[in-house]
């Protein structure tokens, strides 16, 4: 066995290998600290591409689950307006039945009102984004219908019995309006539940890719810890053995 004093061989191999271990445990300590398996590009770049992907999907199904709730709140209350208008259109045909110039005055403010009540009704329906893309696959359009008296077809401006045709007319077309009201919420409560499962779904997918098994890496922390224990301590036996060469001196 060659005894050489300015290259310790031996130590240098020990020494070099704790480095390894070393940056081991701290990458294992890394990843349990902040529960992902790729924090920077250098643990693993085209992972961390494809999970940075599935993230930015994941915000727009959640920007589109919440166009449809706003959508669907905004069709409440056209449905609160129509509701309010089928009442109104009801007290019309009831003053119509008995006539009289008193019942034509109210039925005059009554029209008023039914277009008030319209007008002042915020907009709904139209084109909503319920996808990650600006095809019509990810895009749901509602038509409602003008409430007002003219897009009922309402004319009638008499409390007399010729005006109860009219006034029922108007029914039908309020009717037809709360119809797509209703339609126009099914789908779109439909539309919300899809996209809650797609959010599910790519979320679990980029949590595959991106985030790391705690049982795994705490197997992986261990073994270091215990590596690290006993590199110092080879490390240590090998700066040791360097002294027996003075045994030559004595």
């Amino acid at each position: 066995m060659a005894l050489r004093i300015n290259t310790n061989v031996a130590a240098l191999n020990a020494h070099a290998q704790l480095i390894k271990t070393e940056s081991a445990q701290n990458s294992s300590m890394a990843k349990l600290s902040s529960g992902y398996r790729i924090s920077t590009a250098g643990d693993d770049a085209s992972g961390l591409a494809v999970a940075n992907g599935l993230r930015s999907r994941v915000r727009s199904l959640e920007a589109a689950a919440q166009n449809t709730v706003s959508a669907k709140a905004g069709l409440a209350i056209a449905d609160g307006t129509a509701n309010q208008i089928e009442l109104i259109l009801e007290r019309m045909t009831t003053i119509s039945t008995s006539g009289g110039s008193e019942a034509t005055a109210e039925m005059t403010q009554l029209r008023a009102e039914i277009d008030r009540i319209a007008n002042s009704t915020p907009a709904s329906g139209g084109t909503i984004q319920v996808g990650t893309d600006a095809t019509s696959v990810s895009q749901i359009t509602v038509t409602i219908g003008a409430m007002t008296c003219a897009g009922l077809g309402l004319t009638a401006n008499t409390a007399e019995p010729a005006s109860i045709a009219n006034i029922q007319v108007a029914q039908t077309a309020l009717n037809a309006i709360v119809g797509n009201i209703g339609a126009g919420m099914n789908r779109l409560e439909f539309a919300y539940n899809n996209l809650q499962t797609q959010i599910v779904n790519v979320s679990a997918q980029e949590s595959a890719i991106r985030d790391v098994d705690m049982a795994s890496e705490m197997v992986n922390f261990t073994k270091s810890q215990i590596m690290l224990q006993a590199g110092t301590a080879m490390l240590a036996q090998a700066n040791m053995s360097s002294q027996s060469i003075l045994s030559l001196f004595q």
